[in-house]
């Protein structure tokens, strides 16, 4: 007769030596992948961690683990954004809330406006909260949209598209002048009312022309094959 099977020890906590260098992976992680993106490596995150690589790999066995662990909670954060936005009395406020808190996010992350952009990682935990936030940012829209102040061919898919745009200022022009993607988000703001009105104060000051060329001079563009 065959042995019955003893039933699975459940899943002993990391020892405290264990958890602290997996909250200093994740840490570094952050900062890494904040400023350099997805294109870093889990060899940078373990140099900037100041561990071994074999440590970073024992806890996250790929980049994508790292990402999911990372970018979830981030992902959570902003389903949070929409679920308050919902709860604004006046529907257009509740819509640029949400837009401007998004976009704050993503200005110091270029980390997350990749996975926001790609589905490249994340592909179940990070789909997931994706996923979570449709229905969310779909009543934002057609609240606004019902309210009369919204654009009414505006739809939720032309959301991530707006932070596209937004997420390639930030990138033009975070060595020049970090905060012009808050001009620019105002500019679109304004461009989506139903009706046009008079126009909203931009936060930010324009580029001058000297500026303009510098963030032209500075600008990566994708290397020639």
């Amino acid at each position: 007769m065959a042995r019955d099977l003893a039933p699975a020890a459940p899943a002993r906590p990391l020892r405290r030596d264990a958890e602290l260098n997996r909250q200093r992976i994740i840490a570094a992680a952050r900062d890494v992948f904040g400023e350099r993106g997805l294109e870093a490596t889990l060899d940078d995150v373990a140099h900037h961690a100041g561990v071994g690589v074999g440590t970073v790999y024992r806890r996250f066995p790929s980049k994508e683990h790292l990402v999911e662990a990372m970018f979830v909670d981030q992902f959570e954060t902003i389903r949070e954004f929409a679920e308050e936005a919902l709860r604004a009395e006046d529907p257009w406020q509740g819509f640029t809330d949400f837009t401007w808190r998004a976009a704050e996010l993503h200005a110091g992350d270029r980390g997350l406006r990749e996975v926001m952009l790609s589905n490249v990682f994340g592909h179940e935990r990070v789909a997931e909260a994706k996923a979570r936030m449709v229905p969310l940012i779909t009543q934002l829209v057609e609240r606004a949209q019902s309210a009369g102040a919204l654009r009414a061919d505006f739809v939720p898919t032309d959301i991530p598209l707006l932070h596209q745009m937004i997420g390639s200022v930030i990138e033009f022009t975070h060595g020049i002048q970090p905060d012009l993607w808050r001009r620019c988000l105002g500019l679109l703001l304004d461009g989506l009312r139903a009706e046009p009105g008079r126009a909203t104060p931009l936060p930010h000051p324009p580029l001058n022309f000297e500026a303009l060329d510098e963030a032209m001079c500075s600008f990566r563009l994708p290397k020639l094959r």
